[in-house]
């Protein structure tokens, strides 16, 4: 019969090389019965024995071998932990080490006999062989700081392009981001934030133009999630220092999408934007963005001119692309030639040929335009502005008989002159070209399962009275205002809101407010002339939607500033 295979004693072992005393190992162990700790370490720490020389028999008692830390391969670490069911900080807490192999999992740690990290591998599907290899506790603290700062730098430490792709390839990566998207669809999201902190990673919706907090992860996750975010949106996932934008059509839970992906590097990582853009999104006529029955007749009055330019003007995400689809969808009767130029197309819109510009290959806004002029057009919708070219060339359109929409981004109607004269367009152009600005933003809708009435409505009941002193001939408005507050309800998720419906400033060019802008007025000169014409502010068209019950006055005066009145 075989006998049984003992492993010696580290004191045996280290005493048979010669590199303790007798007398030392009996200290050691007196001093271990009254203070605990290994004996290895108290040798140590008695100076009996140097830290290379013990390991280097615990080595061999534990048949380990002992590694160079130089020789540790830093991205299979990584990819390793980002494969694990616990965290990375878990393990580099432990100072623990560990990289997939075709046989199983290599470990490399300062303390092979931790119960802790050996109950750990075991509930590890890869930890069903494990190679166990020793590290110098300098070494093994050393590596984990550097693990762990880089990990909650979120800057995906050295990984090379081949071991990120590996990552975001990872079918419970794919499936999170894929969930992801599906929730914020089904949230009715515009937005997903992805923001890597200091030790977390948080995702957030913005939903009605407000952005909520849906969840927060560990920052080992964050590496392998941004990693295929930027595939999917065609961006170089290996750059980390550069911003970079991409975007792709697909599907998400049965929905065809569009997603612009943002990337910018932050202190902490990449901070990861994607805005969701659904081609079908249902009715998008005049009767659904929200315009009072005497703002709708106007701009339905702009639509049918024959030339001239027409601005939508507002932030982004204030409603102006909508807007403009809206009125396209108004016009697009056959009888005119639609021709839109856009950076992305948004929404497709039967019977309007749309542009989409392609500033990496020169196709930018002002390139199009000029081709748009030979391909005669009678209404031209124009994207954004965003330079003196292109808005040279659409006062050009304007004036030479085409019917000009397009968007810029000024916080009220009659900036939109002072923006335009800024980019170096004469004021006489400007007077000459432009007939009318819309200004708009969009205020959350109360949720009608959960609104309820306002509890002091004096302050609302004044500036309503003033409103209509003001504007006495002002049409189809609330006989008696319905002043309610936001609540919270399973419906709207606890918010109060549901929806958005938009609040407008409309300003026609009438001939002495053209004079005064060919003559470069100021300011306050063409607000008091709008004023006169009838001009009503935003802030003012939002108290009319609290008056009906639709939004609540704060909402308004978070869109759009008192000082818009």
């Amino acid at each position: 019969m075989a006998e049984p295979v003992t492993t010696p004693l580290l004191g045996e072992l280290l005493q048979a090389r010669g590199l303790v005393k007798p007398g030392e190992i009996d200290n050691a162990l007196q001093v271990q019965a009254r203070q605990g700790g290994r004996l290895g370490e108290v040798l140590v720490r008695l100076g009996a024995v140097s830290t290379n020389s013990l390991y280097g028999v615990l080595a061999e008692q534990l048949q380990a071998p002992l590694l160079d830390a130089r020789e540790l391969d830093e991205a299979a670490i990584r990819a390793t932990l980002a494969r694990l069911k616990l965290p990375a900080s878990w393990w580099l807490d432990h100072q623990v080490l560990l990289w997939a192999v075709p046989e199983g999992l290599c470990v490399a740690s300062a303390d092979p006999l931790d119960l802790d990290v050996r109950e750990a591998l075991a509930a590890e599907p890869l930890g069903a062989h494990v190679r166990w290899h020793l590290l110098l506790p300098m070494d093994a603290e050393a590596w984990a700081q550097r693990l762990r700062h880089e990990s909650q730098a979120g800057m995906g430490g050295s990984l090379d392009a081949r071991t990120l792709r590996e990552l975001a390839e990872d079918a419970p990566v794919v499936a999170f981001v894929n969930n992801t998207m599906a929730q914020a669809l089904e949230a009715r999201a515009s937005d997903i934030h992805v923001e890597p902190g200091e030790r977390e990673c948080t995702l957030r919706f913005r939903i009605d133009g407000v952005l909520h907090t849906r969840s927060t992860l560990p920052m080992d996750r964050y590496p392998a999630i941004a990693s295929r975010i930027k595939l999917i949106g065609g961006l170089d996932i290996a750059e980390r220092r550069l911003p970079q934008d991409g975007r792709i059509g697909t599907r998400v839970a049965g929905r065809e999408v569009d997603i612009r992906i943002s990337s910018i590097p932050a202190v902490h990582g990449e901070s990861l934007v994607l805005r969701l853009l659904p081609k079908e999104r249902g009715d998008i006529g005049m009767h659904r963005i929200g315009m009072e029955p005497d703002h709708k007749a106007l701009f339905l009055d702009w639509l049918q001119w024959p030339n001239g330019l027409v601005l939508v003007t507002g932030p982004t995400g204030s409603g102006k692309s909508t807007t403009l689809y809206s009125a396209l969808s108004q016009i697009n009767d056959g009888d005119r030639k639609l021709i839109t130029v856009e950076d992305p197309v948004e929404l497709r819109l039967p019977g309007v040929v749309q542009i989409q510009t392609q500033a990496e290959i020169g196709y930018t806004f002002a390139r199009a335009l000029r081709s748009i002029l030979r391909h005669d057009p009678d209404v031209i919708m124009v994207g954004e502005i965003r330079d003196r070219e292109t808005a040279e060339i659409a006062i050009q359109a304007a004036l030479t008989g085409h019917l000009v929409l397009a968007t810029l981004h000024t916080n009220d109607a009659l900036s939109a002159v002072n923006r335009l004269v800024d980019m170096g367009v004469e004021p006489y152009l400007v007077a000459a070209a432009l007939r009318a600005v819309m200004a708009q933003r969009l205020i959350r809708r109360l949720c009608p399962n959960c609104a309820q009435p306002h509890d002091d409505v004096q302050p609302l009941q004044s500036r309503w009275a003033d409103l209509l002193r003001r504007a006495p001939d002002l049409a189809d408005i609330p006989p008696a205002p319905q002043w309610l507050k936001a609540k919270g309800c399973d419906a709207c998720s606890g918010t109060g809101f549901r929806g958005r419906v938009g609040i407008y400033e409309l300003v026609t060019v009438t001939p002495p407010l053209q004079h005064a802008i060919a003559q470069g007025a100021a300011m306050e000169q063409l607000l008091a002339l709008a004023q006169q014409d009838g001009r009503r502010s935003m802030v003012e068209d939002g108290l009319i939607k609290t008056a009906r019950g639709q939004s609540t006055f704060d909402e308004v005066l978070r869109a759009a500033s008192a000082q818009d009145e």
